[in-house]
């Protein structure tokens, strides 16, 4: 296949068998995946998911969130000859192409794909991945360099780190990569549709959110990086705050070698459609559609 992933893919899932729309989504759109649960849920998630799709964990409840699973599924990808893995939370329900400032839902293929071959390129890009659909909103940069990287994560299995804690895994990750002088890459041209966290029922929203659990997490993450983070609201709810950090962290980019890159862009096989006849004229011009 041209647009055939690379690398291995995990969506790590728990109390969501009835709504887990990141497999929905891989399954829609025939990208092979693991979805990765615990075995007092097997029979529940096998009600709509192939079994030759599902890992089940050696280890239940232990109070921990994601993070065990996460160190998990890395290890798994390591024993199975990958430099890289996927990791995904369960709760991404589309993928869009972003395009002349507007957001198209597409296939996840070239999502995938564009974010592998770009990160390919390079020999110290630690993590990688997909921007929130939420904060992809007219024009922005085809990606950004050394920030965060969440929920969406191509990570290299090759790093001297993991993930850790309870709380806050993937911001410790990043400022773990970044901190040790690696990089990290948010794509925009790509991104996703993830529920807001918090709003759905299982995850880290049963296990550790409730409550003062928001506070809990922003305050961990500051114990953990006192110089760098700092708590305050955000959303109407107790926030970690690194909005300025990130832009100290300034270590470019090294391209391998031996990579020869296109000077014509890459569209993975996508198309524009329009479904509907378009009457506005400044709509046609932004799109570049003739009469």
């Amino acid at each position: 296949m041209k647009n055939e992933v690379k690398y291995p893919i995990y969506v790590i899932s728990k109390g969501r068998h009835d709504c887990c729309y990141t497999a929905d989504f891989l399954v829609k759109d025939k990208v092979p995946f693991k979805l990765v649960i615990e075995k007092q849920e097997l029979e529940l998630y096998l009600k709509k998911y192939n079994i030759k799709d599902i890992i089940v964990l050696p280890f239940a409840n232990l109070g921990l969130g994601s993070i065990p699973a996460r160190n998990f599924v890395w290890e798994h990808s390591l024993k199975n000859g990958h430099k890289r893995h996927w990791i995904l939370d369960d709760n991404i329900k589309f993928i869009y192409r972003t395009f002349k400032g507007k957001r198209i839902r597409c296939k996840s293929q070239p999502a995938f794909k564009c974010v592998e071959d770009f990160t390919d390129r390079y020999e110290n890009i630690a993590l990688s991945g997909l921007n929130y659909s939420m904060f992809v909103v007219g024009s922005n940069k085809p990606f950004y360099h050394n920030v965060h990287v969440y929920s969406f994560i191509l990570v290299d299995n090759n790093i001297p780190y993991r993930w850790r804690g309870r709380y806050n895994e993937d911001t410790d990750l990043c400022l773990q990569v970044l901190s040790g002088g690696l990089c990290t890459i948010l794509i925009n041209v790509f991104c996703c549709d993830k529920m807001t966290t918090g709003v759905m029922k299982g995850g880290n929203a049963t296990e550790l959110y409730k409550g003062d659990g928001r506070l809990t997490m922003a305050n961990s993450l500051k114990r953990m990086w006192p110089k760098v983070v700092t708590v305050g609201r955000r959303f109407k709810r107790p926030q970690h705050k690194i909005a300025f950090t990130w832009q100290k962290f300034n270590t470019p980019l090294i391209k391998k070698k031996d990579i020869v890159i296109p000077k014509e862009p890459n569209e993975y096989g996508l198309k524009l459609k329009i479904k509907n006849k378009i009457k506005s004229k400044s709509l046609k011009k932004l799109l570049n559609i003739k009469d």
